[in-house]
């Protein structure tokens, strides 16, 4: 499974672009929330925990240790429970108005879901990591 860290990668950065991209439209008050930007509403900047969490999926996926192999399932965990409640917080219906979703949303949840998969599958030499304990790494 060599290539997950590169599908990893991709998913990333596909998950950063979409954190800029609009995820819905409220029509009522004209406003467009994305990640980053959500000026009109009580929502925060939810984008921001996003990127957070890329920059240490990325540190820990590249990092050719059972430690941090496992302390990227951590991450890629909360960022996935973080997309689902950003999923279900902004694109719900507020007082009997629903906001239109775009398909930034989709690939936020997606993107999340792939981080995960690739974590769950790293590239990690077994015989290397045999050894290492042998010689008392």
């Amino acid at each position: 499974m060599r290539f997950m860290k590169w599908i990893g990668l991709a998913a990333a950065v596909s998950l950063a672009v979409a954190c800029f991209y609009p995820w819905v439209f409220i029509e009522s008050k004209n406003i467009i929330v994305t990640g980053v930007r959500s000026e009109g509403t009580d929502f925060g900047k939810p984008g921001y925990f996003h990127l957070f969490m890329i920059a240490f999926f990325l540190l820990f996926n590249f990092i050719p240790r059972v430690w941090a192999k496992r302390s990227n399932l951590l991450v890629v965990a909360l960022n996935l429970a973080w997309a689902i409640r950003n999923y279900m917080i902004i694109s719900s219906c507020h007082m009997g108005e629903c906001p239109e979703k775009r398909v930034s949303i989709y690939i936020l949840l997606f993107s999340s879901i792939l981080l995960l998969v690739s974590a769950l599958f790293p590239d990690v030499n077994i015989s290397k990591v045999k050894s290492d304990k042998s010689l008392g790494k």
